[in-house]
């Protein structure tokens, strides 16, 4: 195995590397992806579009009508951004961390079985150089 791919995989993240409970960001923002997925707060949205329409007669300005609505949705909308970004961002890493941890433990195996034939030994040095990749891509 090659300097390059041994530290490649010295520094892809494994499964095995987990360990404690995530901060509290990180539960709040699992917790907030969990609430926004449910039906029941799709019909929350469009109950507040229900109430906020005939709102109109009430307040009386169109403008001020208009800004309550574009607000509230703006930061609705930029909050939920925030949180679901962190929530996709965790959940790829964690299948790219278990992707790493497949591709290894059967480059392992590869090698094993790899004595006597070339083919093999081509393909379980491209699977090695695979563990990892993500890593080089970012810093690249």
């Amino acid at each position: 195995m090659t300097n390059t791919v041994a530290r490649a995989e010295q520094h892809a993240h494994m499964p095995s590397d987990v360990s404690g409970r995530p901060g509290f960001f990180d539960r709040f923002a699992t917790a907030a992806s969990g609430f926004a997925s449910r039906a029941w707060f799709f019909a929350l949205c469009v109950l507040l579009v229900v109430v906020w329409a005939p709102s109109y007669f009430v307040i009386g300005s169109l403008d001020t009508w208009q800004l309550i609505i574009n607000t509230a949705t703006t930061i609705v909308t930029f909050l939920m951004v925030a949180l679901l970004q962190n929530s996709q961002t965790r959940a790829d890493a964690s299948v790219q961390d278990k992707l790493n941890a497949v591709a290894a433990a059967l480059a392992a195996l590869m090698e094993q079985q790899a004595e006597d034939s070339p083919d093999l030994r081509d393909a379980t040095k491209e699977l090695r150089q695979a563990v990892g990749l993500e890593d080089r891509e970012k810093s690249s």
